[in-house]
């Protein structure tokens, strides 16, 4: 949507013209009194390149940099539950506990298993001892020899998995206080005590949430990031790897965000759906202001026009077909139209890519009572205006 041009009004230039006006009166009454009218007044302002940091907004979202569903590991009844929703917790606080005293008995009993199996060896491996000094002598065959071996390597391998299987019983004991796998908040817990959880269930018990630092992921469209990429290559717009890293954040209701964020990453895939790109950025939250699924718009350094040619609104038109033009005053004091080529708004003024150059002379006041190829008197609004007592080259106020 085009900006309507801020309307500005010159009060010096005005003033000029009435006293003109008031001389012209004076010395005949205008036409009657032989003089012949001199060239119109208008207001200009000279053009100069400077350099402008060019930026764009993105809408976006904000993400949780951490998110944890916590889940029970095992079957059982809750105990007791540690924390408070919505309270920051730890990484390996304590948020539930379930009933443990299964998974002791579990525990010893593959205990009491390992300790059979681990008595048993002994005997199995004196039996094969003696068994090999007795096939030395003929005494036995070698089928009992291997027999015994045989029952050796069983018990040995017994007892391995006795051991196997008190280290799960363990584990298991060791899942029955679940505790905080990330530090964040936490939400709402979705069980009580003495309800009866499984192990992986679908629904889980609390989410864990790090909001500090936070994501926000916006999207750019491609179209836009080709046009951007084909600007730097051309030269127009150079980046400052540091500053382009730097993004800064709009809340929904407008207001500037006071940290400053960096931005992560752009996607490498763009949505078929959408024609977009994801960019991911990271920003410090440390008040917690901005939370999970927030809309936010960022301000993303796109890059530097060190020679940027900024035209008042004022003095900008559009022919009957739409395009831009403006008046200029040339060397030899008459007005010259040119057509231009508009970038983006900047404030009160446009960014021309084209039509107009450092040191142009733009016709901002008076553009009603000139046309292209007549003489005209200019004037220097920023001039009269600074003489006129406002301060930075704007218009005084009037009353």
């Amino acid at each position: 949507m085009r900006r309507t041009p801020a309307v500005v009004r010159y009060p010096l230039v005005g003033l000029v013209m009435a006293a003109t006006a008031a001389a012209v009166g004076g010395c005949g009454g205008g036409p009657q009194g032989g003089l012949p009218p001199g060239p119109a007044e208008v207001g200009t302002v000279t053009l100069r390149p400077q350099r402008v940091v060019l930026s764009t907004e993105l809408p976006g979202r904000t993400a949780p940099f951490l998110v944890a569903e916590v889940r029970p590991q095992v079957n059982g009844l809750l105990l007791e539950r540690r924390f408070e929703e919505g309270a920051d917790v730890r990484a390996g606080e304590l948020l539930y506990r379930i009933d443990p005293e299964p998974y002791r008995a579990a525990v010893a009993e593959a205990e009491a298993a390992l300790a059979m199996a681990e008595a048993h060896l002994p005997a199995t491996r004196a039996r094969v001892e003696r068994l090999r000094e007795l096939v030395e002598v003929r005494a036995v065959g070698q089928q009992d020899v291997d027999d015994a071996e045989a029952a050796r390597l069983q018990a040995e391998a017994g007892i391995a998995a006795a051991r196997a299987a008190v280290a799960s019983a363990r584990i298991h004991l060791g899942y029955t206080p679940i505790r905080a796998p990330i530090s964040g908040r936490t939400g709402k817990s979705t069980v009580t005590v003495g309800a009866l959880v499984t192990a992986y269930q679908p629904n889980p018990l609390v989410v864990i949430q790090q909001l500090d630092p936070i994501y926000v992921d916006v999207t750019q469209s491609a179209a836009e990031l080709l046009r951007l990429r084909r600007v730097v290559a051309s030269g127009d717009l150079t980046i400052d790897g540091e500053s382009a890293s730097r993004v800064r954040l709009l809340l929904e209701d407008g207001s500037p965000y006071p940290h400053e964020g960096t931005l992560e990453f752009r996607d490498v895939t763009v949505d078929p759906a959408t024609g977009a790109v994801s960019l991911r950025m990271v920003f410090p939250n440390p008040d917690h202001l901005l939370l999970p699924g927030m809309f936010v718009r960022a301000v993303v350094e796109e890059g530097v026009d060190e020679d940027a040619i900024l035209a008042p609104q004022q003095g900008v038109t559009r022919d009957p077909r739409g395009n831009a033009v403006a008046l200029v005053v040339d060397a030899e004091g008459k007005v010259e139209e040119r057509r231009l080529v508009l970038g983006r708004a900047l404030g009160d003024r446009w960014l021309v890519t084209a039509g107009l150059a450092g040191g142009d002379r733009l016709i901002v006041d008076g553009l009603q009572r000139v046309r292209p190829g007549v003489a005209v008197s200019a004037v220097d609004v920023e001039t009269a205006a600074a003489e006129n007592g406002s301060p930075d080259g704007e218009p005084a106020a009037e009353n």
